[in-house]
């Protein structure tokens, strides 16, 4: 998949030197093509993954981006947009827009005008402020009680695929929490934290993603 990406990437940027206000660019994921640049907009077709896509600028924020797909012609979120960056292919964000010149561009209803005048919705125009698209992929909680002990859980994964995840537990006055966050390249970070209310004290136990610890001790 990399590979394909990046053979694409790379035939498009060729191409793309006929207008230099057009990116070229692939799509990561299958994604909703829309009027405007927010999820509230009508849907104009799915770009599906890996295609290739061409990206005439973004909105303040760089958090959605009018492009092109084909005769079709609408918004995506930054977050499912792949461009050539110093050679190989990366996400499009607010600090790697600008230094391959995406430029920021508004949204209007002469914008709605010029191309979707043939759609069935093209009556129902509402102007709606950008949104950054959510960052996270899943979300999870739960919390168990039993014998006296209870037990909180939490999840959440990322769209570049990082993981956070907290486990805490409480019973006769002791608790104890543990955290630990997974970068999308596997880097690794923790926090254990351990409470008594019978001592009045506490611990609390860092871990770098390099392995290097730190640890605290607090007394009331």
């Amino acid at each position: 998949m990399f590979r394909k990406l990046l053979l694409a990437l790379a035939m498009l940027a060729g191409m793309s030197s006929v207008a230099a206000a057009a990116t070229a660019a692939v799509a990561t994921g299958n994604v909703n093509l829309r009027a405007g640049p927010s999820t509230a907009y009508p849907v104009v077709t799915v770009v599906p993954v890996g295609a290739r896509i061409t990206t005439y600028g973004c909105v303040a924020g760089y958090s959605w981006c009018d492009i092109s797909l084909g005769v079709y012609r609408g918004w995506v979120s930054a977050n499912y947009i792949q461009v050539v960056y110093r050679g190989a292919p990366v996400v499009l964000t607010p600090v790697v827009a600008p230094r391959i010149g995406i430029v920021v561009v508004g949204y209007n209803r002469a914008y709605w005008d010029r191309y979707y005048v043939r759609y069935p919705w093209y009556h129902t125009w509402r102007y709606h402020p950008p949104v950054a698209a959510p960052r996270v992929n899943s979300f999870d909680r739960s919390v168990n009680c039993a014998n006296g002990a209870c037990t909180a859980t939490r999840s959440t994964t990322g769209i570049y695929g990082g993981l956070a995840a907290h486990t805490r537990t409480c019973s006769g006055g002791e608790c104890a929490a543990t955290r630990e966050v997974v970068g999308p390249r596997g880097n690794t970070t923790s926090r254990v934290r351990n409470c008594s209310r019978p001592d009045q004290s506490c611990s609390v136990t860092r871990t770098g993603p390099r392995g290097n610890t730190r640890t605290r001790l607090f007394e009331r």
